[in-house]
């Protein structure tokens, strides 16, 4: 896959070269990982890279709540060793599961018993700006700044590079021409807005089939300073309210660095969060239990609370056959996108990542480019299995992938009952976070020992009322 190509353009000091559009994430631990395996990758990042933790405009997610699931902490520390170390040390919360958190969930609270798993709640800014410093210390990675992809070189059969456009009033200037960088492999790690399909329309080649499901979900996010010590909320270190079909409102309230807690709250089409002061505290009263509203009463504002409303699942099927180049691939969000309440985005990056060092390790097969993408659609389907087959029993959910088989309806009856019992059993409920977390496939729920709870068991009894301490651990 990284042969050399020769041809014209920008390439400079020969040898195999990669570009990665995008400095995501996504893009920064794939160029991690293709600086083992070619001998320069180039980063192409329209915005300017902040030197600290800081948000940046090509990230709309930024200042919205994030959490690092257990399949992403193992992901990040197999692809840049001692990665969570770091996150630790700079104070970004550590999470227990069930036992450190209030979670609502099916019409009643899970037991907080002990913790059978681990999430990491770092703002996003802090985590990217670790992942940043770490990859573009390699001497094989160098970034281009403020300046977009704008087109690939090459034909239906090959890409040979990209095009480029430096941004601002510069590029605005009348014959400005793009510019011509060669590479091997160019590797799409743009993100949800990719335009991807048009360039690869532009090369005679075919544009990948997209699967589409929209609940229309929007969320607004604030960040606050905690109630003072000595509230009802000292032995909890959040709260989750998770929606459903039943009832469609949600809510994170969540720790992060520097002793600042990030507050989400989300509705569905026709009943978004207002960011006004008094809307965004008065939407919390929408929830199935006024345990948000009084937190929020008792904390104090530091931020204003900001919207976001582009939250469709989104797969685009590179997997499949079809007229497509090779030397391109898609990974991240380019790729598949998930709707951002379900936590899973950062840790598919890592996952996605990882499926590439291996199927590019593998010395026993030829990593063609089809064989390659199949990886990353792999590593990013359970998500996408847990993503959109819960948005598909949302009301109003639209899209092509919006319809549902005997097989869904089965699964679905089966996992509704899955999410019943986990509340108030223990051992239910480490299996559904185990599939949920990303770490054991949905078909450890139906190994025998939990498919007998599951489809023979007692519901058994779990707190209708928010449990405001721990369980005596045994």
């Amino acid at each position: 896959m990284l042969e050399r190509v020769n041809g014209t353009g920008t390439s400079r000091n020969g040898g195999r070269h990669a570009v990665v559009i995008g400095a995501s994430l996504a893009g920064l631990l794939a160029a991690q990982v293709l600086a083992d395996h070619a001998d320069r990758v180039t980063v192409i990042e329209r915005d300017r890279l902040p030197d600290g933790p800081e948000p940046r405009g090509g990230v709309p997610q930024s200042r919205h709540t994030h959490v690092l699931l257990t399949a992403g902490q193992r992901a990040f520390d197999e692809l840049l060793p001692g990665i969570t170390d770091e996150l630790r040390e700079h104070g970004a919360p550590r999470i227990g599961m069930p036992s450190d958190i209030a979670q609502w969930q099916a019409g009643s609270w899970y037991r907080r018993t002990e913790a059978t798993a681990h999430i990491f709640s770092p703002s996003r800014p802090l985590l990217e700006w670790l992942v940043r410093r770490r990859v573009l210390a390699n001497p094989r990675i160098e970034t281009v700044q403020g300046t977009e992809v704008v087109g690939l070189l090459g034909d239906a059969r090959r890409v040979r590079g990209v095009l480029l456009r430096e941004r601002g009033a510069a590029a605005a200037a009348v014959g400005r021409e793009p510019q011509l960088l060669v590479a091997d492999l160019v590797v799409d790690a743009s993100g949800r807005g990719t335009r991807a399909p048009d360039w690869l329309t532009a090369l005679g080649a075919e544009r990948p089939e997209e699967e589409t499901l929209d609940t229309g979900l929007a969320y607004a996010t604030r960040v606050y300073r905690g109630p003072a010590r000595g509230s009802d909320y000292d032995d909890m270190n959040g709260h989750f309210i998770v929606p459903n079909a039943g009832q469609t409102y949600g809510a994170v309230v969540m720790p992060a660095e520097g002793d600042r807690w990030m507050v989400t709250l989300s509705g569905l089409r026709g009943a978004e969060p207002p960011t006004d002061d008094a809307g965004f505290t008065e939407f919390a009263d929408r929830l199935p239990h006024p345990i948000v509203r009084r937190w929020l009463d008792g904390a104090k504002p530091e931020s204003a609370a900001l919207s976001y409303r582009t939250t469709a699942n989104v797969r685009r099927r590179y997997d499949r056959p079809g007229l497509r180049p090779a030397g391109f691939l898609a990974t991240g969000d380019a790729q598949c996108v998930f709707n951002p309440i379900y936590g899973q985005g950062m840790t598919v990056a890592a996952l996605c990542a990882v499926a590439l060092r291996d199927v590019l390790g593998d010395t026993r097969r030829t990593p063609t480019t089809r064989r390659v993408q199949k990886a990353l659609f792999a590593a990013a389907r359970q998500a996408w299995d847990i993503s959109a087959g819960s948005d598909k029993g949302m009301p109003g959910a639209e899209g092509s992938a919006a319809g549902g088989t005997v097989a869904d309806r089965i699964s679905g009856w089966y996992l509704e009952r899955v999410q019943l019992r986990a509340t108030g059993d223990p051992v239910v409920g480490a299996a559904f976070r185990e599939v949920l977390f990303l770490t054991a496939p949905v078909t450890s729920l139906f190994a025998p020992r939990i498919a007998k709870a599951v489809l023979f068991g007692p519901v058994r009894p779990a707190p209708q009322e928010p449990p405001l301490r721990r369980e005596a651990m045994q």
